[in-house]
């Protein structure tokens, strides 16, 4: 069996559930008809979490190990967008996205681990004490900005990042 170099390539890397634009951008259709994919927000991004996706559209990697800080909301992307696709709003969420805790966490194998909270800025995960057990992560969902730093740590790969939508469903 021959396998093309990019085939062999995305192969090895796990897929996201869903793709996920730079912070602020604006509706799916109007971004990919307007963006003109000249890398710009790419190359500013000082975490390295927009990286070039299908179509050679910006998107975020989630891939654990690949941006250990996750999105900082910096907005260097958003004043470096001449196609204006990435529109900072005050009022708004940079994006409608959160992080979901697995089974394949270690806390729910009876294994003390918090690296997860360790990592959120925000303390949207808490460790609440349990009786009789180790305490099991907790996700405020309200205060997840969805930023994915939790993802690098995590010793299981238990987290993941996806639409507020996908994890209603979830």
């Amino acid at each position: 069996m021959e396998l093309s170099r990019r085939a062999f390539l995305s192969a090895q890397r796990p897929r996201q559930e869903s793709v996920f634009r730079p912070p602020w951008a604006i509706a799916e259709l109007q971004f990919q008809e307007q963006c003109t994919r000249c890398d710009e927000c790419i190359r500013i991004c000082p975490t390295k979490l927009l990286v070039k996706g299908s179509g050679g559209f910006p998107e975020e990697d989630f891939i654990p190990g690949h941006a250990d800080d996750g999105c900082t909301f910096c907005a260097q992307c958003v004043d470096v967008c001449s196609a204006h696709v990435l529109k900072k709003n005050a009022d708004a969420s940079p994006w409608q996205q959160v992080a979901v805790i697995g089974d394949a966490c270690l806390t729910k194998q009876n294994v003390v681990c918090r690296t997860c909270g360790e990592r959120c800025d925000v303390s949207a995960i808490r460790f609440p004490p349990r009786l009789g057990g180790v305490s099991l992560p907790q996700l405020d969902a309200g205060s997840c900005t969805g930023c994915g730093a939790c993802l690098s740590d995590c010793p299981t790969r238990a987290i993941r990042i996806l639409s507020i939508a996908q994890q209603g469903a979830a």
